[in-house]
């Protein structure tokens, strides 16, 4: 676990006896995967974009004194909790930040509703954050299977490539990535001739592949992420099964991924992202000054961290307060116009309303560098690729 303070105490005049202006004491916690599958996509970037945040806010100009400090949950919900807990309970707190894989996300969730704290969730993709297991302390930023599924797996049934298997990592994440899916592909007239889970995280993919070779599937479905899905890409070229007439569907893929691939292997891939740093001038300026820093182009889970933050940090200056529920309450009664994300505002359920955006990896011809590698295909409006809150199962949600 590391430190870092930012923030300085400042000194009113006004004319009158110069006197120490108590600050508001801020602690953010990073707590993310650091050394696993979802180290690249994640980890020490989304610390940085904690800290550049901080920076741009000029926090400490505004009466805040601001700390951040990070930990490794391992992708394991124990750890999590553990580290959670620690964090509220001993280390001053008051709001955790990213969170991915989501069974992670929900326990955290959980202990920080008990504690009265804020969940600025980037990283995690579950539904379940703002749906059944929703709570209202959670801000639920970048994305979800939802979206994803909305994305992707209809652009991709709506081609021509109808029958689908899915390759799943079991755990939550990957549950709500495959039903969400689903429901999206059937819905576009495509039927799901199977599936198979594997384990998380996983290395060896071959029997699962196989499987869906042999399943007559137009397309495979990866509902992973990180790690999983470059190796399962990886392991599908070497088995042929693109060159056969297959194609593969990355259900979540980040730039880090398809920059490990090389456009060579992942060209063609059609994916859904939240954010990609060559979208315009305010995101190419970000992603320079986060390349600068940390050494190379930010994902969408980065820039929903540095994001969060800023609206966190505005509900803080604008309350007076860290406590759970009263910066919530402003945080969702306050829409942001946000260089990285557009236009959004956040829902009462916790979910994040903003674009999505539906990319095609380039061809290695198209690309003219080692970041350039998305073309973009189509805007998917924040109001159709979210789930509506009415039936989400969130039960505060629609209280009057």
């Amino acid at each position: 676990m590391k430190k870092t303070v930012l923030g300085a105490l400042t000194v009113a005049s006004f004319g009158l006896p110069a006197m120490a202006q108590d600050n508001i004491e801020v602690t953010l916690g990073v707590l993310n995967d650091r050394s696993g599958v979802y180290a690249d996509l994640s980890g020490e970037g989304s610390v940085v974009a904690a800290r550049m945040a901080v920076e741009d806010f000029d926090a400490a100009s505004k009466g805040l004194d601001v700390e951040v400090i990070s930990a490794d949950h391992q992708n394991k919900p124990d750890i999590a909790s553990n580290i959670a807990r620690q964090w509220y309970d001993q280390d001053g707190v008051d709001a955790i930040l990213d969170v991915p894989t989501s069974s992670t996300a929900l326990a955290v969730a959980d202990i920080t509703a008990q504690a009265n704290k804020i969940l600025i969730d980037s990283g995690a993709g579950s539904t379940a954050l703002t749906g059944e297991q929703c709570q209202p302390t959670t801000i639920h930023w970048t994305y979800d299977t939802a979206a994803l599924a909305k994305g992707t797996g209809g652009a991709v049934t709506e081609r021509g490539d109808t029958k689908w298997f899915f390759l799943t990592a079991d755990y939550a994440f990957g549950h709500s990535l495959e039903e969400e899916t689903m429901k999206i592909v059937e819905e576009s007239g495509g039927e799901v001739v199977g599936s198979v889970r594997h384990p998380f995280p996983a290395t060896d993919f071959s029997s699962f592949l196989l499987q869906a070779q042999g399943s007559g599937a137009d397309v495979i479905g990866l509902a992973n992420a990180g790690g999983d899905t470059v190796n399962a890409i990886k392991q599908a070229s070497e088995f042929g099964i693109t060159q056969a007439g297959q194609s593969l569907a990355a259900l979540l893929m980040f730039i880090t991924d398809v920059h490990a691939l090389g456009a060579e292997t992942a060209q063609g891939l059609v994916l859904t992202e939240a954010f990609y740093w060559d979208h315009d001038d305010d995101t190419r300026e970000w992603s320079a000054r986060f390349e600068e820093k940390f050494g190379s182009k930010p994902t969408m889970v980065h820039a929903g961290v540095y994001s969060g933050t800023m609206h966190y940090l505005r509900a803080v200056e604008a309350t007076g307060s860290t406590d759970g529920d009263v910066v919530a309450e402003w945080m969702k009664a306050n829409s942001f116009d946000d260089p990285l994300f557009g236009e959004g505002y956040v829902r009462k359920d916790g979910r994040v309303i903003h674009d999505m955006h539906l990319y095609e990896v380039k061809t290695p011809d198209e690309s003219t560098g080692e970041w350039d590698l998305y073309k973009h295909v189509s805007t998917i409006p924040g109001e159709e690729a979210f789930l509506p809150m009415e039936g989400s199962g969130c039960a505060f949600a629609n209280e009057s």
